[in-house]
């Protein structure tokens, strides 16, 4: 198995380019397609949202300025990907899959279209192996990255968040976050393809992170199955942040990659109270493979 398409969302955030960088270096290792989908906001969306007591002329003139502002970002994103093309050697655009696939190599495409960018995302990573979505920005709350959610809940297929700056590697040393969860299980199985090409693999578990399920060590015995050996890793809690000691065990492994189930609590109280994911959503300086 080989990631040979990859869905990247883009909003025109500062996080967009790096995002870019990332996807490309996937496409590289994979000899897969990038397509890059920019969601604009349809005026549509906007009449019923604006309640009664406006007049048909308010209604006309905030649907107009939507319009306005939603073909200024969308100009915005397709010149970003432009300029980044223009700097990328050895890649080929093809807007067509007949195109991507005669080619020998890695191949970046660009579409933009209307819609709720939540509902076009989801629907349209069912039909690729791996969603590539920028890193929430610094002054973002996780909750608000629609693109990101869309995936998790609703695409059936896994989601590689970005760093917030684009890795010299990625997949060489990977590490993969074992609490015995249907979403960890997931997150595994969608990332067999990097498992099988790294270097070294590490399986990152704690008392504090364990749900109901197996344990390390059948994980463990699963993944030798498939001819891979992973070293199991005890991580513990820095000051009783369980997603701070998950990122550190990561990062003293210098790992390049890390694998992961999403929201094995409910997503709305991870939102309010925090939680493993919310942390390494928010404060991952790697990529990371996750599935819910």
């Amino acid at each position: 198995m080989a990631y040979r398409r990859l869905l990247l969302p883009l909003t025109g955030t500062a996080a967009g380019e790096a995002a870019l960088a990332t996807a490309l270096m996937v496409a590289r290792i994979w000899n897969a397609h990038v397509h890059c989908l920019h969601v604009r906001v349809d005026a549509r969306d906007v009449a019923p949202l604006a309640g009664e007591g406006l007049s048909g002329a308010m209604i006309e003139e905030m649907m107009a300025a939507t319009e306005r502002e939603s073909g200024e970002r969308a100009n915005r994103v397709r010149s970003l990907f432009e300029r980044f093309t223009d700097r990328s050697g050895g890649v080929t655009l093809a807007n067509s899959a007949e195109t991507a696939l005669k080619t020998d190599g890695p191949t970046l495409s660009f579409e933009s279209i209307a819609g709720r960018e939540e509902d076009v995302v989801a629907q349209q990573s069912r039909l690729y192996d791996l969603a590539v979505v920028p890193h929430p920005e610094a002054e973002e709350d996780v909750s608000s990255s629609d693109a990101l959610h869309a995936v998790l809940f609703d695409s059936g297929r896994p989601v590689l968040i970005a760093p917030r700056d684009a890795p010299a590697t990625i997949g060489t040393r990977v590490c993969c976050a074992w609490n015995g969860s249907a979403e960890s299980a997931a997150a595994i199985a969608a990332s067999l393809p990097w498992l099988h090409r790294a270097n070294a693999v590490q399986l990152l578990y704690a008392d504090e992170y364990q749900r109901r399920g197996p344990s390390v060590e059948g994980i463990r015995s699963y993944l030798r199955w498939h001819e891979i050996e992973a070293e199991p890793r005890l991580f513990k809690p820095l000051t009783k942040d369980v997603g701070a000691g998950l990122l550190g065990a990561a990062r003293d492994f210098r790992a390049d990659l890390l694998c992961m189930g999403a929201y094995s609590h409910s997503r709305l109280r991870q939102l309010i109270l925090g939680g493993v994911t919310r942390h390494v959503l928010e404060n991952s300086d790697m990529p990371v493979l996750m599935c819910r």
